[in-house]
């Protein structure tokens, strides 16, 4: 059984179509990567499979035992997050607030995942420091230790590697592709066309047409010939 299924998904807001008709399914331990043209609506996808947004018709279902709510998530960062003023514990130890039910502190269970995936990151000598303080590629590795501690299962990823500097970059996408190895589903926007056929079995293109296969099969489309042209970003 699928992880994920999106079944004749539309997406849009206030009533306007982005995309209609979408129609994929991801397995679990897959790597799939969503590219595409500014505004074709990945964002809105990912928000969607959250369930942050609704859809405007068609269906996201969960399956092989993953419930909606053990999803991580690492959105596109903002200059009002990067500011935020919290310690880099109490920011990873927020990503357990799902697994604590209707209990109003975080107990023991919840304190050992967030240091497990503060070691998981390399991130136990900054856990006392102001997130705030950091470098980007150190502020979004926090917030990937943060996904973690939601999910042992699925992530979902929107460009997390953007403002990054190249070296950064890479050790981002190594970590990634190393939880990925782990047994982790991920999930990740990208406008990197050569990261997506890298490291995803699958890609997902989004536009005026939609492509749905995996990366050998979208290496050789007329989708990945038009976009190396130009025109991919974010939306």
């Amino acid at each position: 059984m699928a992880q994920l299924t999106c079944r004749d998904l539309t997406l849009g807001y206030e009533g306007r179509q982005i995309v209609r008709d979408l129609n994929f399914q991801v397995q679990a331990g897959e790597y799939l990567c969503i590219v595409g043209e500014n505004g074709s609506g990945k964002s809105t996808l990912m928000r969607t499979i959250l369930g942050l947004q609704q859809p405007l018709a068609g269906t996201v279902t969960t399956g092989d035992g993953l419930k909606q709510t053990e999803i991580g998530y690492l959105p596109q960062q903002t200059l009002v997050q990067r500011d935020f003023p919290a310690s880099v514990w109490e920011i990873v130890l927020s990503g357990c607030q799902n697994r604590m039910g209707l209990r109003p502190f975080y107990g023991r269970a919840e304190k050992q995942r967030a240091r497990e995936n503060l070691k998981k990151l390399d991130l136990e000598a900054l856990a006392g420091r102001c997130y705030r303080e950091l470098s980007g590629g150190q502020q979004q590795r926090v917030l990937l230790a943060r996904a973690l501690c939601a999910t042992g299962k699925m992530l979902l990823l929107d460009e997390p590697v953007s403002g990054l500097d190249p070296k950064v970059t890479g050790e981002m996408y190594r970590i990634i592709q190393s939880l990925n190895e782990e047994g982790i589903t991920v999930i990740m926007i990208s406008h990197d066309l050569e990261a997506a056929l890298t490291y995803g079995d699958h890609v997902l293109h989004m536009g005026k047409r939609v492509f749905f296969g995996t990366r050998e099969a979208y290496a050789d489309s007329g989708f990945f010939r038009n976009l190396t042209g130009g025109g991919v970003g974010n939306g």
